[in-house]
């Protein structure tokens, strides 16, 4: 058996030089990925090392046998009883090949079977053994089976190829593959998933360096960076007047403004103002009213939109107000829009989504979607302590174009709140899963 191993870029550029070399007949052996060049190691360049081998010893095909066109009888041999017997009975082996017949006035003749001398031409024993039937038929038995052996492996050999194309077009590899699925877990969108990983691996092929754990973690962490806009600031503005709350209702939006009502107070010692919309649910207003009293702030009930302007002309001396909003069913569009005429104030302002990260995306994105009208500049998401499924911060700053402001991790005031950290919330996504 003749063994040969290429290594080339491409499985076409392979099969190519082993016709060119062994012949079609040849049988691929083993392929896999190896690298060469690069330093230490590192910035190889992606090769296919196919080992191919061919039998050297393959026997040729046979040729079939040749028809033997029947001879006409010697005058001596049917005079002679022994040749014509022998004659018959040597052609009675080979059924195909037509008798040959006396002359038509010896047909009906009788033979004298006397002993008589030796035929003038006696077949040669060699010539007669390779005309055998068993012989033949042998022969033509073996190439018959070689051609059936050599069609079976070229069948095996495509249908390989085949199963080896399927399983290795879009598979990324083994590093990339673990931090999918760590971002599947988390219940980040399947689509944006792919779009992070083709992202990656585009990065890769361009750089021509492998894909290690190390590498694919720092570009994968990285890429998630650019969608979290890590520049922009999440803290209120200093500028800004008047702060409105939106969100559905249970999210925790009285909870969190008295957090960041006590931030303003105790960090900044600026002068802030509450108002309330929430006249729906019982004894919304007195809890509110009870942490206006604990930080000595001003608060103001309206009932509607009218009641707005003299709202704010009794917080004129506030430098910031608060605005809290009766949490609605976000399937209803006519509760929501009620809101429009509740966010229409003069000055600065800023509008922040309140969600709980214990909802499911489905109801998250939508609560978005209706919300979205009303020129939502943040998004502040509660309840981080109760979840271990971080994928839905992503999902809607990344769908949405929303900015990360706080994030709330318990009930107590005004210790549980703090400044989204984005970064922290990557490595949630790509931690190990804990066991």
């Amino acid at each position: 058996m003749r063994v040969k191993r290429y290594v080339v870029d491409s499985m076409p550029d392979a099969l190519q030089k082993i016709r060119t070399d062994l012949g079609k007949d040849a049988v691929i052996l083993n392929t896999k990925e190896i690298r060469t060049g690069g330093f230490l190691g590192m910035f190889g360049k992606k090769k296919i090392e196919v080992i191919a081998a061919i039998d050297a010893a393959n026997p040729k095909p046979i040729p079939a046998p040749q028809r033997v066109a029947p001879q006409p009888l010697s005058q001596s041999k049917v005079n002679n009883p022994m040749a014509l017997n022998k004659t018959s009975t040597y052609q009675s082996d080979f059924p195909d090949v037509p008798d040959v017949l006396a002359p038509k006035s010896l047909q009906n003749e009788p033979v004298a079977l006397s002993p008589v001398a030796a035929p003038e031409k006696v077949m040669n024993p060699t010539q007669q053994q390779a005309y055998s039937p068993s012989s033949v038929h042998s022969s033509a038995r073996a190439s018959v089976k070689d051609e059936q052996l050599m069609d079976e492996l070229k069948q095996m050999k495509e249908m390989m190829k085949k199963l080896t194309a399927v399983t290795d077009e879009g598979k990324l590899p083994e590093a990339l593959q673990k931090l999918e699925q760590r971002l599947y877990d988390q219940e980040v969108n399947p689509d944006l998933v792919r779009q992070i990983m083709d992202e990656v691996m585009a990065d890769f092929q361009l750089a021509d360096e492998p894909v290690t754990e190390e590498a694919a973690h720092q570009l994968v962490r990285s890429k998630l960076g650019e969608i979290f806009q890590t520049d922009q600031s999440k803290h209120i503005s200093a500028q800004t007047r008047v702060v409105h709350f939106v969100g559905p209702t249970g999210v925790g939006k009285t909870t969190t403004i008295a957090k960041l009502a006590a931030e303003q107070v105790l960090k900044y010692q600026r002068k802030v103002g509450f108002i309330t919309s929430d006249t729906y649910r019982i004894a919304a207003i007195e809890q509110l009213k009870t942490y206006a009293t604990i930080l000595n702030v001003p608060l103001e009930v309206v009932f509607s939109p009218q009641d707005l302007t003299k709202a704010f002309q009794n917080l004129a001396e506030c430098d910031i107000i608060f605005m809290d909003t009766a949490g609605r069913n976000f399937r209803n569009e006519m509760y929501v829009s009620e809101l429009n005429a509740l966010l229409k104030t003069q000055g600065n302002s800023e509008t922040i989504l309140v969600l709980s990260l214990t909802t499911k995306y489905r109801d998250l994105r939508a609560i978005t979607n209706n919300f979205s009208k009303f020129k939502l500049d943040k998004v502040l998401f509660t309840k981080m302590d109760e979840t271990d499924s971080y994928g839905a911060i992503l999902n809607v700053v990344h769908e949405f174009s929303l900015k990360l402001s706080y994030v709330t991790t318990g009930q107590s005031v005004p210790d549980d709140i703090a400044e989204m950290n984005e970064w922290q919330i990557i490595d949630l996504l790509l931690e190990e899963p804990r066991t």
